[in-house]
């Protein structure tokens, strides 16, 4: 499987690193190509340029992102690695996903603006791994897990509505211990082995 694993963490000793190191040595061990952005060291810029919103429902820009629209394009599968911040992605996610899955790229809108229809018609799964400080049940009970809310229904379910989707979420992360980080890794490579 065409596996594109996409890291969003500015610091290299993150335990996101750590998860996306996992991903890739298991990526590698099971025969899948892949391929890995990391959007920190890349310099990947999040901001959408003038021109590209000004004309983004009508002749998308697309001449700064040829790389990683085309890398999106070959994925079959997508892998996530990054922390939530303040109960959302990093800003340079949420970015990526502005400048790269946009129209005539990930969806078209209809000639109103009104629905929309999908264009990654080959992803099959997506897979995504975060991290947060807070424990559990603040992300459960008190704000109802957003980030897999906005991923599964407002990403995924508009542009891929046809790929699987699994999302997992490694609470308390900045005070794990060396015996869940092993816990945690062997639920990581369990995961990726079911791609």
């Amino acid at each position: 499987m065409k596996c594109l694993v996409v890291l969003a963490h500015p610091l290299s000793r993150s335990f996101s690193h750590a998860v996306a190191t996992t991903v890739v040595d298991t990526l590698k061990k099971n025969g899948h190509e892949h391929k890995l952005i990391d959007l920190y060291r890349s310099g990947f810029d999040p901001r959408l340029t003038d021109s590209e919103r000004a004309e983004y429902y009508e002749n998308f820009d697309r001449t700064a992102l040829e790389k990683e629209i085309t890398d999106l394009q070959w994925a079959e599968s997508i892998i996530l690695v990054f922390p939530t911040w303040w109960f959302g992605p990093p800003a340079i996610l949420k970015g990526w996903f502005d400048r790269v899955w946009a129209p005539s790229i990930a969806f078209d809108h209809a000639e109103d603006l009104g629905s929309i229809k999908p264009r990654l018609n080959s992803l099959r799964k997506v897979v995504a791994f975060t991290t947060l400080g807070s424990p559990w049940w603040v992300d459960y009970f008190i704000l109802r897990r957003p980030v897999r809310r906005v991923l599964k229904t407002a990403i995924l379910g508009t542009c891929a509505p046809q790929a699987s989707f699994k999302f997992m979420s490694f609470y308390r992360a900045e005070r794990i211990g060396n015996e869940v980080a092993q816990t945690t890794m062997d639920r990581v490579r369990v995961a990726i082995e079911a791609l």
